[in-house]
Parts: C-alpha cells; structure tokens; sequence
C-alpha cells in the first residue's frame, strides 16, 4: 500500500522543505506560552494547509498528530474533547469555505486516525472508540471519499481537495472494502436496539443509496447487504420500489383493487417491524387508506390480536392521532403508534383521555421555536412533538441523551414511559403548554422556571420531540433537587433519586464509594446485599416488580475509569445458555459498549428485548456503585461464595477501582494467573 492521495493535485514543491517549516512552526507553538498561542497558530494553520494539498501530506500531519495536540491546537475549540464529538457535525467542517476549519478538521480526523492505528495512546479515547467514530465519519461523508463533488466542494476551491484527501486517506487505512460493509453491519447493530432517533441512520442508508447509484463510484463486491436497509426507507414495497415519490405514489393508490392494497399493507407492516424504520410511502399509505380502507390499518400497522383488540376499542382516538401526527415527514410514529397498540397502555384510565389532550394542545412559543430549528417548519410543531409521543410510549427503552450530560432526564422519561404513561403524558404538557414544569422534593415544590440552571448549560437539538422540549426543564429540575441536598452527609443521589423518579423507586440506598474521599467504602458488604436484593437465587425468586435507578462506573476498552452514569436495572434472569444476566437500560444512545477486562456489553443474542442492554450478573456487579432498595424488604447480607465474590472484588480492582482502594486497608488478592 502506498499513501498516495487522490484528491491532491496542487504544483509540485519542495515537500521535505515544506515539512521541516512545518516542525518547525509546531516547535514554536510548543515553546510559547499560553497567552501567546494564539499568535503563532496561524503559522502552524498556514503551512499545514500547503503540507496537505501534496502527495504524502496527510501521512506528514497524522505522524505529527501527537505533537499538534499537545501543543495545542485544539485548545479552547470543540475538537479539544475528542470523545464528545459528532461524526455528523464533520460534513460541515470538511465543507467549510473558511481554511482553518478544514484544516482543523484535518487534524482530529487524523489524529484519531493515529489512535485507532495505535500510533498515539490517547488518554481519553481508545483505539475502539476511534474507528467508530471514523467509521461513521467516513459513512457520512461518502461523498467524498468516492470522489462526488457538488456545489459545496466547488464554492470551497482547493481546500475540496484537503477534505477529500483526508476522508480517502482515512478510508485508505481502514480499508475502502470494509467501509460500506462494517457501516451496513453498525447501522444493523444500531436498529437492533431500536432507538426512537434514527435520524443518522437515515442519513447513513441515504448516503449509501446515493453511492450505489453513482455510476463513478466503485464498491467492488461491497454493500450487498444495503438492500433491505435502502428498501426499508426508499421502496418497502412493489408500487414504491423504484422510489418514485409520495405524489406518484398517491396517484398509483387510487387507482388500485383491494388485493393491491393488501399486500401494499402487508410489505409496509412486514419492513417496519423487520428494520425498526418507517418509509415516508407508509405515511402515504396509512393516510389515504383511512379515508375509506380503515379496515387494512391493523394489517398495515402489523399488529397482533392483542393491537387489533386495541386499535377497534380506541379507532376514533388512533384515527385522529393518525391525521394530526402522522405525515411522510413523521412517518416513523407509526412504529411507535403500533408498539403502544401492542403494549395495550391505551386501557389504562388516564391515557386515552392525556392523548386526546396531546392532539389539542397549544404548544408555548419556547417549545415550537425548540421544535422548529431541530425538525423544520413542515409539518406543524404538533405534528412532530404527537409523533415523539407515540415513538416514546411505543419505545420506551428507546430514549437516548443525545450530546448532553442529561441521563438522570433520559432515564426519568423511559422509566415513565415504561411505567407511568400518563405521568409522562402530564410532563409533555406541561413543558410544551406551560414551558414549565412543577415537582416536590420532600414536600417543596421545585420548579423549572425558577430553577438557577441545570447540569447542562445548554441542551443540544439532536434529541426526539418529547426529549427536546421536556429534557431542559427536568434536567433543571434535577439540578434544583441537588442543591437542595447541600450541606448533607453522603450521597445527593440517596434523596433525589427516589423524589425525583417517583413512589416506585426505592427508598433503601446502597453506595460503596465514600464521597468525600472518592475511595471504595465496604465494597463486600455492598456486592452481598445487592446479590440479597436482585438475585433470584438470593432473595426467595422474587422478579424486579418496578424498574429501578443504578449508577455504574463507565469504563473504556482498556478498563479505565471514565465517568459515573445513570441507568435502570429492569430484570434479573437466565438467559438462553442458563447464565444469570441484568437486562438494564442505558441512556447513552447506543448501548453495545466495551467496558474492558471482558466486560462487553450486550444488546442482542442473550435475550435482551428491543432497546435492553444486559451483562452477566457478576460483570454487571463489578461496574456498579450505586443502586436502590425497598428497605422494607431487605433480607440478610446473601451468603455469596467466596470464590464468586473475589471474581467480582478483583474485577473492580482492576477496572475504576485500581486507584480507590482506602490506604488504611488491604485489597483482595489479586487474581491468579494460573
């Protein structure tokens, strides 16, 4: 392999010269002190651009990425943080007319080139996590990568051709034949777990359909698995297969027998729930065959007799949501519309009457507006926040934070939608009527609008409807209850978390980290009355009646500690193979993480339900540092087997707890290695 750069065409130069002006700009820059950085960035910005137009530029900037990083290129930008950004965000960067966001750009695409090829240990990100991201990067921008300019390329000039040298140099280094195959095979692992927001998944199959489509673009024998996945958006069915859009579409409708539209109903329903993704052609259909063909909505929502039994109790109801809601724009309600048929939550007193509410509400100036810059002005606000409201009653194991430090909100909203729909159904109002909603914390009311702000500063648009109007105002609220617990002895969380969930979440609190030192506290006297709580074989077989809020000790592919999060134990029981897992939802938008020393998430393949995340009961254990009880019915500390309880003590030594351990006591020993 040679590191030639297709998109590089600029007038030969000396290069070897222009790479020493280069180390010496970086030197510079590392000799400066921090108020006079920024006079040297330029420089640095400037030969970097020169470097980069030449054969061999790309390879000349990864080999330095260690360097630039560290001398600060990044600093006081979003790319100082590698691990929070967006792989959608990079399109706009590498499109830029302005030269140093590109070049930018350039730098943190290969400097996280350099760590996923193990060139640069990156103290907060991983191999892993950088190809990725990379993966996804190069997915979004396959426009470039194969060489498809457009009028954004031809407004930048020459810095097109940096952008496209970067992303084909990226390409070149994880392998052109794995992109499209490995992005076919993450955009299948994603839909696994059936999230509510799937807008980069769309963009991902869209991207892909335009690269199949392009005649100058060559794939080789990659991509044959994207059918079903560009189907499932572009052509579900044998009237739409060619996509020929909603207007041909509705013309073609009119003028079919009743057994056409059965087996139109019959494709849309059996793509829906096989990908988890709505086509626009499915809003179409659903929408004209309620004005005469009412009859083929169960067949083409696909529902079971339990849906069926649903959808005729509450027809009048589910045909309004239908007209109010549901338009090619917002077609993937109707997933959500079919799962909360099936959930049968529509017979529970409140709910039909809250979403009748739902259909006539006046949204506030705030929410519309929120409403409005993340999704657009077509259709109405309503119209998007009534299609939120079925995709998180129909998922609620689909809620996902988004860019934000917001999972105590997310997980509040699953465990609502999961639990107490029509409490969920009340908040909505609230935010989206009011802009402002009204909780207690022991007693006293806390509200949003009066709140001093919450653990985001701001949160960012990449939420679904009910998350982007209702989250601001809870994470507020979360923040208030917090400040409350000022000046008490422990852990905040012990308060907040029961007043703030609800009466189901436990009142008995378990922690085993002391939180004035950081240090573990009673590690073994915690495992055993966890086992004692949630174990079947250790607390008489009693099932997890309500879902309860955890905290764990997120760690990354090598193991080290990265932060604490929020999550929710669902269930304890064995899985296909006989082995005790956790099911427990985790916010964080996708749920398959690798948390190191054999530690891997699952999301699929060991009886997880859509949207579940699971471990074995012991690694579950070894990651976690909090969790809540019915103090009513904790039993004796469960008399847990030696050996089980040093795999699970050794595991947390030598994960987040390796620096933890108090220096006035001793650490189990350590594992063998036998």
């Amino acid at each position: 392999m040679n590191d030639h750069q297709p998109g590089s065409a600029a007038p030969a130069v000396n290069f070897d010269k222009l790479v020493q002006r280069l180390d010496e700009s970086i030197q510079a820059l590392e000799e400066s002190r921090s108020f006079a950085r920024a006079g040297k960035l330029p420089r640095v910005f400037d030969i970097a651009r020169r470097v980069l137009l030449q054969p061999g530029g790309c390879q000349a900037i990864e080999e330095r990425a260690q360097r630039l990083e560290q001398a600060g290129v990044f600093a006081g930008t979003d790319w100082a943080e590698p691990g929070i950004l967006l792989p959608s965000l990079t399109t706009h960067s590498l499109q830029s007319t302005n030269a140093d966001t590109v070049v930018v750009e350039a730098f943190s695409e290969l400097r996280l080139l350099a760590v996923a090829r193990g060139l640069y240990l990156h103290p907060s990100v991983s191999s892993e996590q950088a190809h990725h991201y990379l993966t996804q990067v190069l997915a979004i921008n396959l426009g470039l990568l194969f060489g498809m300019t457009g009028e954004a390329e031809r407004e930048q000039g020459k810095l097109a051709l940096i952008s496209q040298a970067v992303v084909q140099y990226v390409a070149h280094h994880i392998g052109y034949e794995h992109v499209i195959d490995s992005l076919i095979e993450e955009i299948w692992r994603i839909l696994q777990q059936r999230p509510i927001q799937v807008t980069d998944v769309r963009r991902m199959i869209t991207q892909i359909a335009l690269c199949r489509a392009d005649p100058n673009a060559d794939l080789g024998s990659s991509g044959r698995g994207a059918d079903r996945l560009i189907s499932s958006l572009y052509g579900p069915t044998r009237a739409c297969s060619e996509d020929p859009g909603t207007v041909v579409y509705g013309q073609r409708l009119e003028s079919m027998d009743a057994q056409a539209l059965q087996n139109e109903a019959t494709g849309f329903a059996r793509s829906m729930h096989d990908t988890g993704l709505v086509s626009p052609y499915h809003a179409a259909f659903v929408r004209f065959i309620l004005e005469d063909q009412d009859a083929l909505l169960s067949e083409a929502l696909g529902l079971s007799s339990t849906g069926r039994d649903c959808l005729l109790c509450y027809r009048e109801l589910v045909h309004t949501l239908i007209f109010e809601g549901i338009f090619p724009e917002t077609a993937q309600g109707l997933y959500g519309l079919a799962l909360m048929l099936e959930r049968g939550i529509l017979y529970q007193p409140p709910v039909a009457p809250a979403l009748w509410r739902q259909i006539r509400l006046s949204l506030c100036p705030e929410a519309r507006e929120r409403l409005q810059l993340a999704y657009g002005y077509e259709p109405q606000p309503a119209a998007w926040l009534i299609q939120g409201v079925l995709n998180m009653l129909g998922q609620p194991l689909g809620v996902g934070q988004g860019n934000n430090p917001t999972c105590q909100s997310a997980r509040a909203l699953s465990m609502w939608a999961y639990n107490d729909p029509d409490y969920l159904l009340q908040m909505v109002a609230w935010a989206a009527r009011d802009n402002e909603i009204m909780m207690h914390f022991e007693g006293k009311p806390v509200s949003s609008a009066q709140s001093a702000g919450g653990v985001a500063s701001e949160v960012t648009l990449d939420l679904d409807p009910v998350s982007l109007v209702v989250v601001p105002h809870l994470d507020r609220i979360y923040a208030e209850m917090g400040r409350l617990c000022a000046g008490r002895e422990g852990d905040p969380h012990r308060w907040v978390n029961p007043e703030f969930h609800g009466w189901s979440a436990g009142r008995g609190f378990a922690i085993n980290v002391d939180v004035g030192t950081g240090k573990l506290d009673n590690p073994e006297g915690f495992i055993r009355h966890f086992y004692a709580s949630y174990h079947p074989y250790y607390n008489g077989n009693q099932p997890l009646i309500h879902p309860q809020p955890a905290g764990i000790a997120v760690t990354d592919s090598a193991a080290r500690f990265i932060g604490w999060h929020a999550i929710t134990i669902l269930r304890v029981a064995l899985d296909p193979e006989g082995q005790m897992r956790v099911y427990f939802f985790n916010p964080n938008n996708d749920s398959g993480q690798n948390w190191g020393d054999e530690v891997r998430v699952s999301t699929a393949g060991h009886g997880e339900r859509f949207g579940e995340s699971s471990l074995p009961f012991e690694q579950f254990t070894s990651r976690l540092y909090i969790f809540h009880f019915d103090p009513l019915e904790r039993g004796e500390p469960a008399d847990v087997s030696q050996d089980e309880l040093t795999r699970v003590l050794d595991a947390i030594y030598r994960s987040w707890g390796v620096d933890r351990v108090p220096s006035d006591s001793l650490q189990a020993e350590p594992p063998r290695t036998d």
